[in-house]
This record gives C-alpha cells, sequence and structure tokens, in this order.
C-alpha cells in the first residue's frame, strides 16, 4: 500500500519522534532471546547454486535492509525474470522467541529519524539481506513473459544467490536516460513499460505517490513532495509482477494469503471528485478514474495533493488466508485488478516469509508446512493490526511535522483551497496550502469546497496540537 513518506534532514525533531514513539507503544529494543537467535548461522540444506545469476538491487542509497535482487534477459522474442527475495525462513526458526517478537512487531514502522525494524539489524541488514557480492539464501523466482510481457511460465525455488551490485533510483534513471545502461538494467524500462501498459488494459492502477520531504533552510522549515522516477514505477511493476504469480500459484493450488481489496464505495470516489474541483483537477464524468490517474503529473502540486488523497482508497485492504482449495469470496485487489499476495518484502513485512513458504510448496508439489497452516488463523487479523499501527505512526509523525514546519509562523497568512467540508458541521473544513505543503483543520463560516482563500495559522504546536487555520 502506497505511504506518505517523510525524510528529515537536520531537523531538529528526533527529541519529539523518540516521545512520539514511547507514546505510541512502538517495540524498543529486541528481547536478548531473539537477538541471539539472529546471530545463528542456519544451515542451508537443499538449496541449488545459483551465485553465478548477476543479480542486482534498486534502493534507496542509505538501505541496507535489502529484500529483492533480480537480473533480467531476453529470451527469444519475450523475456527472462530472476528475482531473489531474501529466505527469511532459514532463519527465523517455527515457535522461537525471534518467531514470537516478530509477530508482535509484524511490520517495519518508519519514522522520519529512524526505522524501527521487524528483525534484529544483524539479521535485515546483514545475514539475510541481499547486500552485494555476499553469498545469501533466497527464494529465487523465475518469470518468463512473452513479447507484449504476459506471463507464460513460474517457477520458484530456494537457492544460493550473491548479488553483483547496489544500484540507487536515481542512478538507475541517469543511466537508462542517457543510454549507458547494460542491457540487464535496460530492460528495467522495457518490461517495466509492457507491464504499465498491459496494468492500463486490466483497469489497475499505480499510485504514483509524492515522497514528502522536510529541510531546514536559513533556520526555517520547508516542506516539499518529491515526485517518483519513472525508474520507481518500473522497479515496482517488478515487485507487482511477482505478486500476481504469487497469487496465481496459491489460487491453482487451493492454499495462500492473499492481498485482497474491494471495489471503493461510490461515496468514496464521490469525495474525491469533489477534492478534483477544490484542487482545479479537470475530471469529466465519461473518464475513468484509473484513467485520470495516469493522466496526473506528481510533479504539479495541486496532483501531488490530490495522488495523496487517492490513497483513501487503499484503507479497505486486507489480507484473505485460505486453504484445503475453499476459495474466498474475494479473490483480488481492486487497485490491482488482479488476484495479488505480498511476497516481495520478507525482511520488513511478516506475510510474506508465509507467503513465500506456500509458494515454494506449490511449485514442488509439497504439502505447506504445519508451522505456516498454525499461523493462517491469526495472520489476517495480526497483519490488519500492524498495518493500523504503522498507519497511524504515519499519521502522527505527519502531524508533528507540519507543525513543526509552522510553530514559528502562527498568527501569519497563506494562500490556500478548501479540499474538503465536514459533512455535518459545513463551517469545518481542510485547507491545503499552496506552498508550503501542509493540510489542516479550517475553521470558518460559509465555506465552500474549492475555494482558494487567504488562511492564518492560529495552532501550530509540534507535539501537543496540531495545525488548525482560519479565514485571514
Amino acid at each position: 500500500m502506497p505511504r506518505r513518506r517523510i525524510r528529515v534532514t537536520d531537523v531538529p525533531l528526533r527529541a519529539a519522534f523518540a516521545a512520539l514513539r514511547t507514546e505510541l507503544g512502538v517495540p524498543s529494543d529486541f528481547p536478548p532471546e531473539a537477538t541471539t537467535e539472529a546471530d545463528r548461522t542456519p544451515l542451508l540444506k537443499g538449496y541449488e547454486d545459483a551465485t553465478d545469476l548477476p543479480l542486482f538491487t534498486i534502493d534507496p542509497p542509505a538501505s541496507t535492509d535489502l529484500d529483492q535482487a533480480m537480473h533480467l534477459s531476453r529470451r527469444g522474442t519475450g523475456y527472462r525474470l530472476r528475482y531473489a527475495i531474501a529466505d527469511v525462513a532459514a532463519f527465523v526458526a517455527p515457535c522461537s522467541a525471534l518467531d514470537a517478537e516478530t509477530h508482535r512487531r509484524v511490520l517495519t514502522l518508519y519514522f522520519p529519524d529512524t526505522r524501527v525494524p521487524l528483525h534484529p539489524p544483524a539479521l535485515s541488514e546483514g545475514a539475510a539481506s541481499l547486500l552485494p557480492d555476499q553469498v545469501r539464501p533466497a527464494a529465487l523466482w523465475t518469470i518468463d513473459l512473452d513479447a507484449e510481457g504476459r506471463t507464460t511460465a513460474t517457477d520458484v525455488r530456494r537457492a544460493l544467490v550473491r548479488s553483483r551490485a547496489k544500484l540507487d533510483y536515481e542512478g538507475v534513471q541517469r543511466a537508462i536516460d542517457a543510454g549507458t545502461a547494460e542491457e540487464p538494467l535496460e530492460l528495467l524500462r522495457v518490461i517495466g513499460e509492457l507491464r504499465e501498459a498491459l496494468e492500463v488494459e486490466r483497469g489497475g492502477i499505480s499510485l504514483r505517490v509524492p515522497e514528502q520531504e522536510i529541510v531546514e533552510r536559513d533556520g526555517s522549515y520547508e516542506l516539499a513532495y518529491r515526485a517518483p522516477l519513472p525508474a520507481d514505477g518500473w522497479n515496482a511493476q517488478i515487485s507487482l509482477l511477482t505478486g500476481m504469480a504469487a497469487a496465481d500459484l496459491m489460487l491453482a493450488y487451493g492454499t495462500g494469503v492473499l492481498r485482497t481489496l474491494p471495489a471503493a464505495p461510490d461515496g468514496a470516489v464521490g469525495r474525491l471528485r469533489r477534492t478534483a474541483v477544490a484542487l482545479h483537477i479537470d475530471w469529466p464524468h465519461h473518464v475513468s478514474y484509473a484513467a485520470l490517474i495516469r493522466s496526473l503529473d506528481p510533479g504539479i502540486p495541486s496532483h501531488a495533493a490530490f495522488l495523496q488523497e487517492c490513497t483513501t482508497l487503499l484503507r479497505g485492504a486486507g489480507y484473505t488466508a485460505f486453504r484445503d482449495g475453499v476459495l474466498p469470496d474475494i479473490t483480488t485487489h481492486a487497485a490491482v485488478a488482479a488476484p495479488y499476495a505480498h511476497c516481495t518484502a520478507p525482511l520488513r513485512r511478516l506475510v510474506d516469509r508465509y507467503a513465500s513458504e506456500i509458494c515454494l510448496a506449490a511449485v514442488a508439489g509439497e504439502p505447506v508446512p504445519e508451522w505456516v497452516l498454525a499461523a493462517f488463523e491469526a495472520l489476517p487479523r495480526e497483519m490488519s493490526e500492524g498495518g493500523h499501527r504503522a498507519a497511524t505512526v504515519e499519521r502522527e509523525c505527519v502531524d508533528l511535522v507540519e507543525a513543526a514546519v509552522l510553530k514559528d509562523r502562527v498568527g501569519e497568512v497563506f494562500d490556500g483551497y478548501v479540499v474538503d467540508l465536514d459533512e455535518h458541521r459545513p463551517t469545518v473544513g481542510t485547507v491545503q496550502l499552496a506552498t508550503p505543503a501542509v493540510v489542516g483543520r479550517l475553521d470558518g463560516e460559509d465555506l465552500s469546497l474549492g475555494e482558494r482563500l487567504r488562511v492564518k495559522v492560529v495552532q501550530s504546536d509540534p507535539g501537543t496540537s496540531k495545525v488548525r487555520f482560519a479565514p485571514a
């Protein structure tokens, strides 16, 4: 699920974020037993040797918890994807202290100043991470595609792999744009664009949600959006392709854990239409939601704000476990417009470890391990609760950062747009500032949706109160 991310550069907010972690009961240190287990060397038996495969990773420059490594090649008129996913199950023994701690944490939590990992760093940033020039156990996917990028064959098996290079999005984009990328990297663009075209064909939606950044400049704070690069989208298509292949394997096998999302209710789409009016985005009634999203430019502030609001349509997403051939009522993810499963980020998301095991069993024609089946009843609820906690962390961090941006500017006046109104209290609405990229509550009279007006900051105290505005 797309999430609004914030990065802090030399901003004195670390104490406030630490206090927030305490307030929300976010786990801190790992229990000694879990840390000890994470330091143990696993016994790797039955793994194929794929260390000759020249894999590469694509992640933010500072990332060290590397879940995926890929290699792309041509195969006749089509293509072959080799996608290595960190084999976390090789390190986490069922019913162990480490296993119990991962079920308590569920997800890696991201704060602007740090991350709270799902696994001890010795594992997630060391022994299990697909770091360059290190032999690592992995679930190695092989997915063959035809000339249009459609899947023709899928295989996954345990293998020892060795990544050759750790790349970042900006560097990948520069190399591809300059025409200096070698074929495996150039094929990221080719296959990514083919998969994007298929996404359009099936009615799927990939939100290019901008990343919100905060920096300190000349003694004051600034907030802006960073629009994602095309390479971000191409890389996401590789992960999406693998998640769809995993879901197909599970459905054919009769046992699995899907990421599902029902179609958005009419009211949710209607609210987005009102937001589009407020942000002066033309949305003719004959144009579908998916078509509108693809027409937007995340580099334009009003489009960036609208794309962020579009994430509300993903709030009904959940996890659906099934077994013994009894398929669930809903098997698809509305935004993907196909069956889909989370399986490509096991270092940062609990359910992916279980998804890998199911897919490995399905391809091998073997029973699913009992420890996987034993988790089926609780896993969807655990993931839901973990997702709720992550959303709360994100929301509170956004509120804190926005309040910090305006804390010394109470009483100042800004240009803004009314982007939403309270259905029960017409004098209460939400205003989006033209600049900086801040959204807050507006108390006034006779507010009109989409109205451009001057607003005054009346409240902004990081850690104590959220941003509030009043008509100037």
